[in-house]
């Protein structure tokens, strides 16, 4: 029974080099050179709308601003968020603003790695060349630490980066943020920030075994499994209004955390509204809840 060992050499010999095939596999689009001048202010509200101050700053241990650390526990691991200050070593200083928008939009590190999808890029795929010139020109800005994040501690076979091309090809879609026709200036801006900049469905939306979001079928049905154990309730247009919400008590809500029964947001969506949507306009906190108030399950 020579073939036996003959059989299990070759499928040893197959899988090592699908392995290396897979390791090899380029991913991430070259979207050529960004010569745009970046708006600091315009970058700074994008990066607030976009979560970058409350996910890269530890203030537990009244960590420097954008600096990292953030401890985010997972069912494949603990992550850390990366330091995105201008130190050329530990941080994004020495990052061109090609990397950088690679980074945002695509998921993909300057050596070319994937990022884990913890990093919300997905919803950053339709930002313009103007969004990104402008949070670059914001993040130059951003003094200089010269201090590490924690390594990653995901368990094996997370660790392996190369493994994320696949959960890339099996379950990464384009962000909904397109303008849908028939809806106005506000719905449509809502629909920008919602489902691009502002995220609400990395919380919001149920994920499969692979940490995938179900998108089709539990789009802001909530989640009983949001990272280190929490759970984020649904805001589909049905259960916000089931449950009282019209659009001014959630476009207040949006900006003082204070709910309509008059209790306040807890634990990470008290975060979102203390580092993020309370710097927003009162025109796009409307555009948001004008949004979420309406059937949208169409577009």
């Amino acid at each position: 029974m020579r073939w036996v060992p003959r059989m299990t050499l070759g499928a040893a010999a197959f899988g090592a080099v699908a392995i290396g095939a897979l390791v090899a596999w380029p991913i991430g689009q070259d979207n050529g050179i960004i010569t745009l001048n970046g708006d600091v202010d315009r970058g700074a509200y994008l990066a607030r709308a976009s979560g970058c101050i409350a996910c890269h700053t530890n203030f537990e241990a009244s960590g420097a601003p954008l600096a990292g650390g953030v401890k985010l526990d997972t069912p494949f691991g603990t992550l850390y968020s990366p330091n995105l200050t201008t130190d050329p070593k530990h941080g994004i200083g020495g990052w061109t603003i090609k990397e950088f928008a690679r980074a945002v939009r695509q998921g993909v590190s300057p050596d070319g790695a994937p990022y884990y999808p913890a990093f919300t890029y997905p919803f950053y795929g339709n930002f313009t060349d103007q969004d990104i010139a402008d949070l670059w020109a914001a993040f130059q800005t951003v003094p200089a630490v010269n201090e590490p994040s924690k390594d990653q501690e995901m368990t094996f076979p997370f660790n392996q980066r190369w493994g994320l091309k696949l959960w890339r090809a099996a379950f990464l879609v384009p962000p909904r943020t397109d303008p849908v026709e028939g809806n106005d200036v506000v719905w449509n801006r809502g629909r920008e920030l919602v489902e691009g900049a502002t995220h609400c469905a990395a919380c919001h939306t149920a994920r499969n075994f692979a940490g995938a979001r179900q998108s089709d079928s539990q789009h802001f049905k909530g989640s009983r499994s949001l990272p280190g154990g929490g759970k984020a309730p649904a805001i589909d247009y049905e259960t916000l209004q089931m449950r009282g919400w019209t659009v001014n008590s959630l476009a207040y809500a949006l900006r003082t955390g204070v709910k309509p029964d008059g209790d306040a947001f807890g634990g990470s969506m008290g975060e979102v509204v203390m580092y993020g949507t309370s710097f927003l306009t009162d025109e796009d906190r409307k555009a948001m809840a004008t949004y979420l108030m309406d059937d949208h399950t169409g577009g």
